[in-house]
């Protein structure tokens, strides 16, 4: 049987935060069986908060979760798709400022991290939650599909026809580490740069450059030398995806299909799974 992972040691890390525009300090620290992923905020009175979609507490522009104190911490996707990729059940992320840092706008540095610090099995039988029956949820335009699946599957249609820049693109992949580092992790997020200064007048984006953000403007991207793949943007929704599944405080193991959709239809269709017990079994893996 599986049992559960953690990091061999503490590892730190220090850079821009997205939103904020701040320096922030993060450290990954090894957690006890049992724990699963929880955040903590050093500059909030080390408030904890644990990584799960029932704390997740706003879905625009990035997956946000808090505690019942209102303590928050924002876009945490890129850092739990890593912490999926890379099979870690338990850990304990400690910042100082309101985001973890952006770093290169991907998961791969974040995977970099986990690799560098190691990572170790530990007490406790690593359990998953698997998909019985058909979940979905429909916002808009956006829906989401989780299916039965005996492995971890991910697929994504993303439009964007307003601009020759992305237009549409789809990805499926099936999740493993080998697949997450080499076909996902690298993609990183994009934006819009008409959009810019609507996100500086809501006090969002401060962080954003042409290092870590694909910029779009009109049907070009501005650093197009930065691109890692030619459909890059579906993959990074890919990513996103992952990091926001991972808040089902488990391994889950469905076939996820999206079509359009992001942060917010992702923590709706947890939300989903979860409302009705039937729609799922908790499994120990092997």
């Amino acid at each position: 049987m599986a049992t559960r992972r953690t990091l061999v040691r503490e590892i730190s890390a220090e850079g821009t935060a997205l939103h904020a525009g701040k320096t922030v300090h993060m450290v990954l620290s090894p957690a006890s069986a049992g724990v699963g992923i929880v955040f903590r905020r050093a500059d909030h009175d080390n408030a904890m908060v644990p990584a799960r979609y029932d704390h997740v507490a706003e879905t625009n522009l990035g997956t946000v979760i808090a505690n019942a104190d209102g303590v928050k911490i924002g876009v945490i996707e890129h850092l739990m798709a890593a912490v999926a990729g890379a099979g870690i059940d338990d850990m304990l992320v400690t910042i100082d400022g309101p985001e973890p840092p952006i770093l290169d706008g991907d998961a791969l540095s974040y995977f970099r991290l986990l690799e560098e610090a190691g990572t170790k099995e530990q007490s406790g039988l690593k359990s998953a939650i698997k998909v019985v029956k058909a979940v979905e949820v429909t916002i808009k335009d956006a829906t989401i599909r989780l299916l039965p699946s005996e492995t971890p599957e991910y697929s994504y249609e993303l439009d964007y026809s307003n601009t020759k820049a992305i237009g549409r693109q789809s990805y499926t992949m099936t999740l493993s580490r080998e697949s997450f580092a080499r076909e996902i992790a690298p993609a990183r997020t994009f934006g819009f740069v008409h959009e810019l200064d609507y996100l500086k007048s809501i006090d969002r984006g401060h962080g954003a450059s042409l290092e870590n953000t694909l910029a779009i403007q009109g049907d070009e991207v501005l650093n197009k030398d930065l691109m890692r793949f030619p459909d890059e943007f579906v993959r990074h929704k890919i990513l996103d995806a992952i990091g926001d599944m991972a808040l089902a405080g488990a391994p889950l193991i469905a076939r996820f299909e999206g079509i359009k959709s992001g942060h917010g239809t992702n923590n709706a269709v947890l939300r989903a799974l979860f409302a009705d017990p039937a729609n799922y079994m908790t499994v120990d893996l092997t």
